[in-house]
């Protein structure tokens, strides 16, 4: 199967852009498309987090219970996005269905590629080293590191997002970041027409 989108990183900002696209997916513009996120949590700086800050999230919140929930929010309210656990990315390469994504276990194909992952080092997939810089915005004693982007755009059907796209390690920053990346790409989706999903209340 060849992936419409498929996002690498099951981080805040890789779970609130596959959210965005799911939610999508019943719009006639978006009927069909296959979109996958590989949830690789294991390095996620949430694994760790304590959230006090956070509107809509209750005080003391763990970084870890939000991504078991985020998981299992995506699954139940999307469950055409296909969620592939336990597999690491080494490899995206330019491939003529668009890109060719290699992970430790398995290959795949998709037409655009969104990377979701955190902004340390070291940083080893393949095809992707020459676009990795300084990062912007972090504190020059950490040494973090980002990917070259023009507003989360590296090139044509590729993507990054949250901290790794030189944003700062905010919870608010990195969702926001992720559905940015999701709404660009919806727009393309919707032939260039500026797009956004929004659900709304309706009182009986």
């Amino acid at each position: 199967m060849i992936y419409d989108t498929l996002i690498v990183g099951g981080g805040v900002s890789g779970m609130q852009c596959a959210l965005i696209l799911g939610s999508a997916l019943a719009k006639e513009y978006a009927k069909g498309k296959k979109v996958g996120i590989i949830m690789h949590q294991r390095a996620s700086h949430l694994q760790d987090a304590l959230f006090n800050n956070v509107l809509g999230l209750t005080s003391g919140t763990l970084g870890k219970d939000v991504l078991e929930a985020g998981k299992k929010q995506l699954n139940e309210l999307y469950p055409e996005v296909t969620q592939i656990e336990k597999e690491k990315v080494v490899a995206v390469l330019d491939d003529e269905r668009g890109y060719k994504v290699t992970t430790n276990k398995n290959e795949y194909y998709s037409k655009v590629v969104v990377i979701a992952l955190n902004y340390s080092k070291p940083f080893e997939i393949t095809g992707l080293e020459q676009y990795v810089e300084r990062h912007i915005r972090a504190n020059a004693m950490k040494d973090r590191i980002q990917l070259r982007n023009f507003n989360h755009l590296i090139k044509e059907g590729l993507y990054v997002c949250g901290t790794l796209a030189g944003w700062r390690s905010q919870f608010a920053i990195a969702a926001g970041s992720g559905a940015s990346v999701a709404t660009d790409i919806l727009t393309v989706w919707n032939e260039n027409v500026p797009t956004k999903v929004h659900d709304k209340y309706i009182k009986e």
